[in-house]
């Protein structure tokens, strides 16, 4: 069976790049077992709890994100360096439990992928 990596590189609200990723996660993982999600740069801000993108008038996607359990996504991974890079610990409080990895073991995991997507 093919694994599919999908990799989040974008801050959430200011483009469609994060739910149109999301939204292909989901739908590939309905169809395929192996389905892992990256979160790397401002990416990591993906899985930020508490934010309002309503009081700037985008549409709420993140708590969607809590759903991937349900589809069997159970392989998530958030960079340690860009966690630190933007003042988060790795104890933040996120919509979604991730693994958090340093950038080695993390482009170790990502290399065991047969396919990569990037938003």
């Amino acid at each position: 069976m093919k694994s599919i990596a999908f990799v989040f590189t974008r801050a959430p609200h200011g483009s469609s790049s994060g739910r149109e990723g999301l939204d292909a996660a989901l739908a590939t993982a309905a169809l395929c077992e192996q389905v892992s999600l990256f979160f790397i740069g401002d990416g990591v801000l993906q899985l930020t709890a508490g934010q309002q993108p309503e009081k700037v008038l985008a549409r709420n996607y993140i708590a969607t994100f809590g759903v991937l359990p349900l589809y069997d996504v159970e392989h998530c991974y958030l960079c340690a360096q860009s966690l630190a890079e933007r003042g988060l610990t790795p104890e933040s409080e996120r919509v979604l439990n991730a693994e958090v990895l340093e950038s080695a073991a993390l482009r170790a995991r990502l290399a065991e992928a047969d396919h990569i997507l990037t938003f």
